[in-house]
């Protein structure tokens, strides 16, 4: 496998499973609904570093960023996001992306990084604490799962 930067070209395979992933309404906080325009915004848009992961085949497989969370004097701390195709799940692609972005975060001189809503029965919630992320605390009720009902978002942590 390989993980590089993306580049503008990436977009349309990325955008498959972006869509299938968030119009699923399991695992992020975005509208289901979002438009293509949108999502590339979303995940591409100004101050991201965006990165994918490449099978063997030069096939598009999953995706990821970096970015601040916060702006001016806290702007040490990253924000990150992950997305595998379903159809590729259990291959290890998640803790590469993972891992490397981690790298990539801590090079790019950030202290920390935090993620603001994980839907607490997110199955990469098990893959984040593996990776040393703490749950800071979880906000209950927040979110509408689609089979589970009303849900947590946890707030993660973990230093760099």
């Amino acid at each position: 496998m390989l993980i590089r930067e993306a580049v503008a070209d990436d977009w349309p395979r990325i955008w498959p499973f972006w869509h299938r992933i968030v119009a699923a309404a399991e695992t992020y906080a975005w509208d289901p609904d979002t438009s293509e325009e949108a999502a590339r915004a979303l995940w591409m848009g100004p101050g991201k570093r965006v990165y994918v992961a490449e099978d063997g085949f030069g096939a598009v497989v999953g995706s990821a960023y970096v970015t601040p969370n916060y702006g001016g004097p806290a702007a040490g701390i990253a924000n990150a996001a992950f997305m595998v195709d379903p159809g590729q799940g259990g291959r290890g692609i998640g803790r590469a992306l993972a891992e490397h972005v981690l790298t990539a975060a801590r090079a790019a001189g950030f202290r920390a990084m935090v993620f603001n809503a994980v839907v607490e029965t997110n199955p990469a919630v098990r893959l984040w604490t593996s990776l040393g992320f703490t749950v800071l605390g979880t906000v209950p009720d927040a979110f509408e799962h689609p089979r589970d009902g009303l849900v947590g978002l946890h707030v993660m942590y973990r230093a760099l």
